[in-house]
């Protein structure tokens, strides 16, 4: 008789994004003809770049010649991208061999299917708040209780407040995996060197695994914060990193990333190049492989051209994220992140929820954010704004704000 994986079933409630959907088409349903102007879901808006279209029209050409053609590829990614990637590290003084970077249709995928070569009684340590993947993949992969008013049962939540500038504090108990995303989403806070190192030391000391989201790094714009965790001293020994072509190349519908499995990586129960061994049985098994055609127009976005253009494509994201800031500060709201990174953490005035913040901005200014608490109990009383958006429907929005919120 089959049976279902009843892990799902813990899920807590509707996935944030649905339920921002239905409430906003609820709301249009009933205000026919209003516009609403988006500033939730972190997709970006801009048309790809001219340098990287160009890439992905030679990988679809390729294949219509037969001394081009390409089938199957390796199911870790073709060589001239890992090696382009490993290229793009060293500029960073990091060191990697191009066969410790694995090609993938996605960190947000990456990130998820990490643990799974990690023991079933790992204790997971999560940044709250954090994106929902990382919880709901652990949820549904039989790690946590049930889900209470202060999150799942089992699960090390490790808080992210205005006290601690959105870092988390090491956690107080051991702990086997811990995620940690920087530039955060949602809070749009940069872990600084000193603040990575803490967690690498407590990671090797207690033979710990770290996952490192390092898919805003692009839009690091201060010199001094560290773009990747391998930029840190004892990193390469107890710690994952993921990144992604999505936010800076417009590649979020076009899927391509990449996570780096250091061969120095070892476990408490394993020699180093274990995970690493592991991480590639697990792609050849269950990944066939990103398109041939996009890891083409990956290999175009790392060219010089492609660098120039993309990163100012960052640019203008960020500057969506300063008329965001401005705005909201000068109606005397409290913010957050905005300046590394295309997030906007406002504290909800008024000691309003977030879910009923949502509300009221939809209904006073047509304008959809994303509730705070939909990423953990510590974004309870805040709210994200993305700066992913064209610039007439962002200034649009920042408009709407200011001349229509009431607070």
């Amino acid at each position: 008789m089959a049976r279902i994986n009843s892990h799902y079933d813990k899920l807590s409630a509707g996935y944030l994004f649905p339920e921002i959907a239905r409430r906003t088409n609820a709301f249009l349903e009933q205000n026919p003809g209003v516009q609403v102007l988006r500033l939730g879901i972190g997709d970006t808006t801009e048309p790809i770049v001219p340098a990287v279209l160009d890439g992905l029209d030679q990988g679809v050409k390729s294949l219509g010649n037969a001394d081009t053609y390409s089938g199957y590829g390796p199911s870790e990614g073709v060589l001239p991208l890992r090696q382009g990637l490993a290229g793009l590290y060293a500029e960073r003084g990091v060191k990697l061999d191009p066969s410790e970077i694995f090609v993938s249709d996605g960190a947000k995928s990456d990130s998820a299917n990490i643990q799974g070569v990690f023991s079933q009684d790992s204790v997971v340590a999560v940044q709250d708040p954090a994106y929902p993947v990382y919880v709901d993949s652990n949820v549904i992969a039989g790690r946590t209780g049930l889900a209470g008013s202060t999150g799942y049962e089992g699960l090390v939540y490790m808080p992210c407040t205005e006290e601690n500038g959105f870092f988390p504090e090491l956690p107080d108990q051991k702990v086997d995996l811990i995620y940690i995303c920087s530039p955060n989403n949602p809070t749009g806070a940069v872990a600084t060197r000193e603040q990575l190192k803490s967690f690498v030391d407590y990671a090797n000391e207690h033979k710990a695994v770290i996952f490192f989201d390092s898919a805003y790094a692009a839009f690091i714009t201060d010199p001094v914060l560290p773009r990747s965790i391998y930029e840190i001293e004892g990193a390469e020994t107890c710690a994952i990193e993921m990144n992604s072509f999505s936010k800076t190349a417009g590649f979020t519908g076009v899927r391509l990333a990449w996570t780096i499995v250091p061969k120095t990586l070892a476990t408490e129960d394993s020699e180093a190049g274990k995970v690493h061994a592991l991480w590639t049985r697990r792609q050849n098994t269950f990944f066939n492989g990103a398109s041939n055609i996009v890891q083409a127009g990956g290999i175009a976005a790392l060219s010089p051209k492609g660098r120039e253009q993309t990163d100012a494509q960052v640019a203008f994201y960020l500057e969506n994220a300063r008329i965001i800031n401005e705005g909201l500060k000068s109606l005397g709201i409290t913010t957050y992140g905005g300046g590394n990174a295309p997030y906007v953490w406002l504290k909800t005035p008024g000691g309003l929820s977030s879910w009923e913040f949502f509300d009221k901005l939809l209904n006073e200014c047509h304008v959809v954010g994303t509730p705070g608490s939909g990423f953990g109990p510590a974004g309870e009383g805040f709210f994200r704004l993305s700066a992913f958006g064209h610039r007439e429907n962002v200034e649009k929005a920042v408009g709407s704000i200011k001349e229509n919120l009431q607070i």
